[in-house]
């Protein structure tokens, strides 16, 4: 994937950078695989904002995804490589031998009339997926499973990967995109190969619009409120927000606020934290 950029004619050309999608090959989307997705504007079901500066932006259909793979040991047939607004990463149009029809996560390298399989017998070949018991030790993995059929949770997005580090004792150690190292069990399905897209990071939007259009409302500043709105609200001119460290709307921490539970049950399988030494 290569990024274009624009001459400075407008201002909002002159630090833009959007993809060339000249890996694409299918422009709209297969009719039996897109559902309506409501636009909540961070609203729950009772109404309320729960989530703040969402609303608006461009009208989107959402792509249904096949994250769990069954075994498909005949092979699939990659119809096109599509965009999927609701996600960073490329999508692939699968078809296998009876004609059925399916969405997945598009790895780097996987073109149109390629091959797909799944199963035990599957070759390490990006975009096949396989049990992690299968998969040699060192090898670049994406759509790693948490619980054996449940379908991909792990190494989703656009230019991520992790990579097979150890097998023992019936688990896996996976090295995440984050530097975690986490055990998985070998059961678990895991797709060969990175996700591709690996230039969305270069996007720059280029002007405020683009932001809106992807439903995104602008955000205040806290220290400009008065005191009644924020707790860095109040003062004469440019003043100082009065705390030890900034915190929310509500009074809790902002910078360094770990919300993971001490006590979390999914603890002992964490081998390696990302920020550990």
């Amino acid at each position: 994937m290569a990024i274009k950029k624009y001459k400075a004619s407008t201002p909002s050309t002159r630090n833009m950078a959007t993809p060339s999608f000249e890996e694409l090959t299918k422009k709209f989307p297969e009719k039996s695989l897109v559902t309506v997705l409501k636009n909540k504007a961070g609203r729950n079901n009772t109404g309320k904002i729960t989530v703040r500066h969402h609303g608006g932006g461009t009208k989107k259909k959402y792509r249904i995804i096949d994250f769990k793979r069954i075994a498909q040991d005949s092979g699939s047939t990659v119809l096109g490589i599509e965009y999927d607004p609701n996600r960073t990463a490329y999508i692939a149009l699968l078809q296998d031998q009876n004609g059925k029809k399916r969405y997945v996560i598009a790895p780097e390298g996987l073109r149109a009339g390629d091959m797909v399989y799944s199963g035990e017998n599957a070759d390490i070949k990006p975009g096949n997926v396989l049990p992690i018991e299968k998969i040699p030790v060192g090898t670049v993995i994406c759509g790693i499973e948490l619980y054996p059929g449940k379908g991909a949770q792990l190494v989703r997005s656009a230019g991520a990967s992790a990579q097979l580090m150890a097998k023992e004792n019936g688990m896996a150690q996976v090295r995440l995109p984050s530097g975690e190292v986490r055990l998985v069990r070998l059961d678990c399905n895991a797709t060969i190969g990175q996700v591709g897209n690996l230039e969305h990071e270069n996007i720059k939007l280029g002007k405020a619009g683009k932001t809106r259009h992807r439903g995104i409302r602008p955000t205040v500043r806290g220290s400009v409120m008065n005191p009644n709105d924020h707790p860095h609200g109040g003062g004469e001119g440019k003043s100082p927000i009065g705390k030890p460290s900034p915190v929310t709307p509500w009074g809790k921490p902002t910078h360094g606020y770990k919300t993971r539970k001490k006590k979390a049950r999914t603890n002992k399988f964490i081998v390696k934290r990302r920020n550990d030494k």
